[in-house]
């Protein structure tokens, strides 16, 4: 079988992408063209790769065994390309993804851990969603992840094999006040109070909750803005424009017009911080990383 870098550069942005529209529009291809060169690809195979439907597309099991050699392949392409370049071939390049509200509060001492003790790795970030982030651990286009759980702590996906899951950080949701205003003076507030305040969301992403907003409200939250970053959510709330659900990592980054207070009444909402990697696939950089991942997580203020 012969397969072209081009066909399986679109075969493995479409695993990382779950979308046909979305691979053609990352790699600057027409869709029609993506699902030609897949369909190909399938014929050459002699298998069916991908489950075509309503909530998009799915790699088969033979798919996601084509998908691992693939991705393999095409880091030795890269590889080649950048010696061929001329870039320095002792430098070893690795791929971390993180879920958009813990990067401000683990990847700066991360990737200073990083420089000290393995100044030959190149280390690459990007935040996504945990659904995004889990199919591109999957596609080979991150080497290591980030990602976010909630109860009942099930597993990011139901591939095989299983992702390497490691926690690394657990706490219970908390809700941030302005600081100058009277709503939890005593560290704490209840689900009747906050039922009446005005809420600052952030967008929701497919396949994941609504963020920003306590899950048991008793009636529909009144949302009164959306802001995408924690530097925006934080300085409304200071601003006393609204509250936020805020995660307990991100305690060292809250402004001093910020209060963090607990729900007194109710259930407490979990969540954790897990790396997630493909089994098998540690290399002397990646183990690194995890390293400076656990040792930065560990040495976060929590409350």
């Amino acid at each position: 079988m012969e397969w072209s870098s081009t066909t399986l550069r679109m075969y493995r942005a479409l695993a990382e992408t779950g979308s046909f529209t979305a691979a053609a529009a990352a790699l600057g291809y027409s869709q029609s063209a993506v699902s030609r060169q897949i369909a190909a690809l399938e014929r050459a195979a002699g298998e069916r790769l991908v489950d075509r439907g309503p909530a998009g597309a799915r790699l088969t099991a033979a798919g996601s065994v084509l998908l691992r050699h693939a991705s393999a392949a095409l880091d030795e392409v890269d590889r080649a390309e950048r010696q061929l370049s001329g870039a320095a071939p002792s430098v070893v390049p690795v791929r971390l993804g993180v879920f958009t509200s813990v990067g401000p509060a683990l990847l700066p001492e991360t990737l200073a851990l990083m420089r000290r003790r393995a100044p030959e790795v190149e280390v690459t970030t990007r935040e996504g969603s945990t659904p995004a982030l889990t199919r591109s651990v999957r596609a080979g286009t991150m080497n290591v992840a980030v990602i976010s759980s909630r109860l009942p702590y099930r597993p990011p996906d139901d591939q095989e094999p299983p992702l390497e899951l490691e926690t690394l950080i657990e706490g219970d949701l908390l809700v941030a006040v302005p600081a100058r205003g009277d709503l939890g003076l005593d560290g704490s507030v209840t689900v009747a109070e906050l039922a009446g305040t005005p809420w600052i969301a952030s967008p929701q992403t497919a396949g994941e909750p609504a963020m920003g907003v306590w899950p048991a409200l008793p009636r529909r939250p009144a949302v009164r803005h959306v802001a995408r970053d924690w530097l925006g959510k934080l300085t409304l709330v200071g601003s006393g424009h609204g509250v936020t659900t805020i995660p307990p990592y991100l305690v060292g980054l809250v402004p001093a017009s910020v209060r963090l207070v607990r729900v007194a009444d109710g259930d407490p909402v979990p969540g954790r911080v897990v790396m997630a990697r493909l089994p098998g696939a540690a290399t002397a950089a990646t183990t690194a990383l995890a390293d400076c991942l656990r040792e930065a997580a560990a040495g976060l203020p929590l409350a």
